[in-house]
């Protein structure tokens, strides 16, 4: 495996001494820069000291769990989060992404597997966003700034993480069109669609309660079945 010419800085929250003196050594054969933490109560304070550019976040931890630390992190780290977790089940996982998480990967964890998930993350989260856009999109109330990542509805400003944005700003820019899981998975995670993952499905429906769509049934982010989604750009005007 190709070494990173810039080491990573890795934060790796977990109490399992000997796990994570395992996943410290490896990540540092690969030339990325780890410091551990032991508590969730203690993390975001370490943020203060420590600029980390990814972290690995246990889910059962002393202090504060892995998934209430999930919950606050976006307000003092932006970037991407890898929940690590003896609990593989599809609501564990589903529970963990719609906290905010980014990716999950079940234990034991392979360690080479584990590289291979916080390159992949790193790479995208570095990607850089909405390069050639230089313009605002506008639908009835709803406007979109691709320059501060600020989204209004009305008079209401709407918090949407980075990774919220980007799927936005991708469904609205071809509003009108319906855009396939699959091309949505290319775009914004490299990755095919597997028929399984839910990750775009989740942030999905995280935009959809923060932008004021009806849950049950979707007008302005649509669900077209067996297609993918649908920005309606009409639907905004209310």
């Amino acid at each position: 495996m190709t070494t990173p010419q810039s080491p990573y800085r890795v934060l790796l929250v977990e109490d399992d001494i000997r796990l994570s003196n395992l996943i410290v050594d490896y990540l540092k054969e690969q030339g990325m820069h780890v410091e551990v933490e032991r508590r969730g109560d203690t993390v975001l304070t370490r943020l203060i000291s420590y600029k980390p550019d990814i972290i690995l976040l246990d889910i059962m931890l002393p202090g504060l769990d892995g998934l209430s630390l999930c919950e606050k992190l976006p307000d003092y780290f932006s970037g991407p989060i890898l929940l690590m977790s003896a609990l593989g089940t599809n609501e564990d996982q589903i529970k963990g992404l719609e906290l905010g998480a980014d990716d999950y990967i079940v234990k034991p964890v392979d360690p080479a597997l584990l590289v291979a998930r916080i390159n992949n993350l790193l790479r995208r989260h570095s990607k850089p966003q909405h390069q050639n856009e230089s313009h605002c999109l506008n639908f009835g109330k709803l406007s979109i700034d691709p320059h501060s990542q600020t989204i209004r509805l009305g008079e209401t400003a709407v918090d949407l993480t980075s990774h919220e944005f980007e799927l936005l700003w991708l469904l609205a820019s071809q509003a009108g069109q319906v855009l396939s899981r699959q091309f949505i998975y290319q775009y914004l995670l490299n990755i095919d669609f597997d028929g399984k993952d839910r990750k775009i499905d989740v942030r999905i429906s995280r935009l959809r309660k923060k932008l004021g769509d009806n849950i049950e049934t979707p007008f302005r982010i649509k669900t077209v079945w067996g297609q993918g989604y649908l920005f309606a750009p009409e639907a905004w005007n209310n």
